[in-house]
């Protein structure tokens, strides 16, 4: 008999994939009362304002690097800065939506801890969103900075005071790093590619861009880090079978290869 193996198959994950209906039903409210959690910050102008100071002065005082410094290289023409406006207003949430039903249909395991992994960090900065109202650094005059959106467009904030679709005044943390650092992370665990390691450029230039288009200040992203840390650590990723979903023979362990291959040569 030929004692040749073949490649082992992939096994399915160690979770099944969850109902879909109750998916989008429960992703569908988490992002409703997260919507209309914010709303509840709201009419906190002056204490706002007043963090933002203090924001910006212990950005000074610890030494931080300016953030003009990022929004004068996107000021050097019209194109680049137009291009972060748009990453800016269109980015965000279509690449977290595609990161969970890319998870949701290829690795459920991956699914289900992403998903209470954004839950958790979404939560937590909701609470920091209602107990610290924060007002952008584009609104701060003290910072220098401008409105690029409002400038160049597009922008996706009207008028704070008649802006009744969004809290301008929840800046910390600022969930756009947040999420996009926890889709670079689920990724780059869901995947084997020596590549997967560039999907950190997305937090990378989306960082870049809410701090040169005046939306976020440094502190606010570091806050964000910060809470999806502490997400992380306490919830885990389920562990998975020994072969899990993309696994090829290649990737098996010498003494597994072993064993494959005296079954092989039994037969």
């Amino acid at each position: 008999m030929n004692a040749r193996t073949e490649p082992a198959e992939a096994e399915p994950d160690t979770i099944a994939r969850p109902p879909l209906v109750r998916e989008l039903l429960l992703v569908a409210g988490l992002f409703l009362v997260y919507k209309f959690g914010r709303q509840l910050a709201t009419g906190h102008t002056g204490e706002a304002f007043h963090n933002a100071h203090r924001v910006w002065d212990l950005e000074r005082a610890v030494h931080l690097p300016g953030e003009g410094s990022v929004q004068a290289v996107l000021l050097h023409g019209d194109t680049l800065v137009h291009i972060a406006n748009t990453y800016y207003a269109t980015v965000h949430f279509p690449i977290t939506v595609g990161f969970l039903v890319w998870l949701y249909l290829r690795r459920p395991t991956h699914y289900v801890w992403a998903r209470r992994v954004l839950a958790a960090l979404t939560a937590a900065a909701l609470v920091l969103h209602l107990t610290f109202p924060l007002a952008p650094p584009r609104m701060l005059a003290a910072t220098g900075l401008v409105d690029t959106a409002q400038l160049y467009g597009p922008s996706v904030y009207g008028p704070p005071g008649s802006d009744h679709l969004s809290n301008q005044f929840a800046a910390m943390p600022s969930l756009h790093f947040g999420w996009a650092l926890m889709v670079a992370i689920g990724l780059i665990a869901a995947t084997r590619s020596r590549w997967r390691w560039l999907w950190l450029l997305h937090p990378l230039v989306t960082l870049l861009v809410i701090v040169g288009t005046a939306n976020h200040y440094w502190l606010d992203s570091i806050a964000a880090g910060a809470l999806l840390c502490l997400a992380l650590a306490v919830i885990h990723l389920p562990h998975r079978t020994a072969t899990t979903a993309g696994r090829t023979h290649e990737d098996l362990a010498p003494a597994e290869e072993h064993v494959l291959a005296g079954a092989g040569a039994g037969r």
